[in-house]
């Protein structure tokens, strides 16, 4: 078995025949899918059992309960017969000629591909980012060159769909140390020199529902906790080359803050949480509470009017704009909202 396309999931009903369709129709021998349910409560189990009796080189594990993404996807590679596993996500799509493109690049002088994407809409209608690593040709880096690596690929390498990594490396390697982490395969492939090339390729072969990440209800702990704790505990690394992925502390920015406030993911509790046993008592720390009083609707709408004018000048402004607009608070879902309670309230009984 050459490859082992690894999904970890968890009541995804709605996404992964999608993008199972995706893959299969591309597979033609020497690969497998391997899926682990992370116990789903929805019928998920119901389609994959689907797909496995047309399919045979699809392999399912239901565990009895919840393990967490980094748990799961380690339990996939370890269930896998694949020379390399290809860490896919359970709501993405594989556009056409990617299989192919990956096995021709498989060789045994590499350890690590990394496979580029295009960034979509949720509904994969309108693509967002044309190439979501902004590299113009294949890259090949040597083992001693893994901190140029980790700084040209670690903020794309957020997102684990993009990882064929040889199992014989994944292996060897400590994993549960970052279990809890959310980005376990970060901490596989950065913890010390590969012992062969990475290579990192140009075309995008994903398509990326942007917006629909599993952690997006917990994308405020993660983004501006778990994700710098994880980069800055690469200590090899020089604090220049981690600075340029995420600051230690992100979250004593107000801009920072008033961007998640804006999409609804902060507050309150969040600042009870997590600012305030953090900071010592002064303005920093006042204007952190001082944002969790700005009101969602206020705070989204004029985000929207500024990423809007901004959209030619600021490189992620469409990602902000559609952050912003899949929020509760975007004041049209506010505004349709309001009229579907005023229509209730008025409609005959």
């Amino acid at each position: 078995m050459k490859l082992s396309i690894c999904i970890a999931t968890l009541n995804r009903a709605d996404f992964i025949g999608a993008t199972l369709d995706s893959i299969v129709s591309q597979v033609s021998g020497n690969v497998e899918i391997v899926i682990v349910d992370g116990a789903s409560t929805d019928n998920t189990q119901e389609i994959v059992t689907g797909y496995q009796v047309a399919y045979p080189f699809i392999r399912y594990e239901r565990l009895l309960e919840k393990g967490g993404l980094d748990r799961d996807y380690t339990r996939a590679a370890e269930i896998a017969n694949g020379e390399y596993c290809w860490f896919f996500s359970d709501d993405d799509i594989l556009l056409p000629g990617a299989l192919g493109a990956v096995l021709s690049s498989l060789s045994p002088t590499l350890d690590l591909i990394v496979v580029n994407s295009e960034v979509r809409s949720a509904d994969l209608s309108t693509i967002l980012k044309a190439r979501a690593l902004e590299v113009d040709s294949d890259v090949t880096y040597h083992p001693d060159e893994l901190e140029t690596l980790f700084s040209d690929t670690a903020s794309y390498l957020s997102f684990i769909g993009g990882v064929v990594i040889s199992k014989a490396c994944w292996d060897e390697r400590n994993k549960a140390d970052y279990f809890g982490s959310w980005f376990v395969h970060m901490g596989v492939i950065f913890q010390q020199a590969l012992h062969n090339d990475a290579l990192v390729l140009s075309e995008p072969y994903i398509a990326i529902r942007y917006g629909n990440a599993s952690w997006s209800s917990k994308s405020f702990e993660i983004s501006l906790f778990k994700w710098p704790s994880l980069i800055w505990s690469f200590s090899a690394f020089s604090d220049s080359t981690r600075q340029s992925i995420t600051p230690p502390e992100p979250w004593v920015s107000a801009k920072t803050l008033f961007i998640f406030r804006a999409r609804g993911a902060y507050g309150k509790t969040q600042y009870e949480q997590y600012l305030k046993p953090r900071m010592q008592f002064g303005l920093r720390r006042m204007v952190a509470y001082v944002i969790t009083a700005v009101p969602e609707l206020i705070a989204n709408t004029a985000l929207v009017m500024y990423f809007s004018s901004a959209n030619r000048v600021y490189a992620n402004a469409n990602l902000q704009l559609t952050d912003l607009r899949t929020s509760t608070w975007y004041y049209r879902k506010v505004a349709k909202k309001y009229l579907s309670v005023i229509a209730t309230k008025h409609s005959p009984r």
